[in-house]
């Protein structure tokens, strides 16, 4: 498994009504044991969170099924990261 950062950057389309929905993603990926870590940024712009996933694809595939992105509320983007 690799780990994958994603952030979820806040669009002028975003709705608030979708960050409820964006947290239950989160809490599967969780239970599923693909989520070591999430949050939002202090600054309200978005957020990011570390996935596990096998490859970049997998990952992206994961990502571009969280609400805020399928909801065109934020601009979700897949960084393969090597951290340490």
């Amino acid at each position: 498994m690799y780990r994958y950062l994603v952030t979820t950057m806040r669009t002028p389309a975003f709705q608030p009504s979708v960050v409820e929905q964006h947290y239950a993603f989160l809490d599967q990926l969780r239970v599923q044991g693909k989520l070591e870590l999430a949050g939002p940024f202090t600054d309200k712009s978005g957020g990011a969170y570390l996935i596990k996933a096998a490859s970049l694809e997998e990952a992206q595939s994961l990502a571009f099924t969280d609400p805020v992105h399928v909801s065109g509320s934020s601009l979700v983007t897949v960084y393969e990261w090597n951290a340490v």
